[in-house]
């Protein structure tokens, strides 16, 4: 099996059998009660056409989209928004943090995170901002050495209904 850290990688361009894999992932998430803009039930055909958002997205150069692979396929993804203002070069957003369930408490999330700082500070980034909903999530961020601004009570709703506070994180990236 793949060390957690071995087994991130940036995609440039998609396969469609990656996209469809990152869906399945999605929704993996989403059955999980992750919070991440989506309601249950999410039927496939919504999670692959996010997706292929994502891709055409990643091929304007808007954002980067790594993924975590084990002797399985896929078990993780995170993004980072490179398109913002432009008042705000020198910082991207980091979106869409996903482990699936059978993987989680392996380091992957761990690897995912220090593989998108690898890649912002490779673009030229000097912070990044992430939100989460306010869960176990937080201590992985804690960990990685993320702050924590603060938490907006109510922000979005849980994946099966019902509020959920979202807690906002910030991280300046050292040379």
């Amino acid at each position: 099996m793949n060390t957690p850290a071995a087994g991130v990688r940036r995609l440039e361009s998609p396969t469609e059998a990656q996209l469809q894999a990152l869906a399945a992932l999605l929704i993996d998430c989403v059955e999980s009660g992750a919070s991440v803009s989506f309601m249950q039930p999410l039927p496939a055909p919504k999670a692959l056409a996010f997706w292929r958002g994502v891709a055409e997205s990643v091929a304007r150069g808007e954002r980067a989209l790594l993924v975590a692979e084990d002797a399985d396929g896929i078990v993780g993804t995170v993004q980072l928004v490179l398109a913002l203002p432009e008042n705000q070069p020198h910082r991207a957003e980091i979106a869409k943090m996903l482990v699936h369930s059978r993987a989680r408490r392996r380091g992957w999330g761990d690897a995912l995170m220090q593989a998108a700082e690898q890649v912002a500070r490779a673009c030229g980034k000097s912070l990044l901002v992430l939100d989460t909903s306010s869960s176990d999530a937080e201590r992985l961020y804690a960990r990685c050495g993320w702050q924590r601004c603060g938490t907006i009570p109510g922000y979005a709703l849980l994946p099966q209904g019902g509020h959920c506070d979202t807690t906002f994180f910030y991280r300046v990236l050292q040379d």
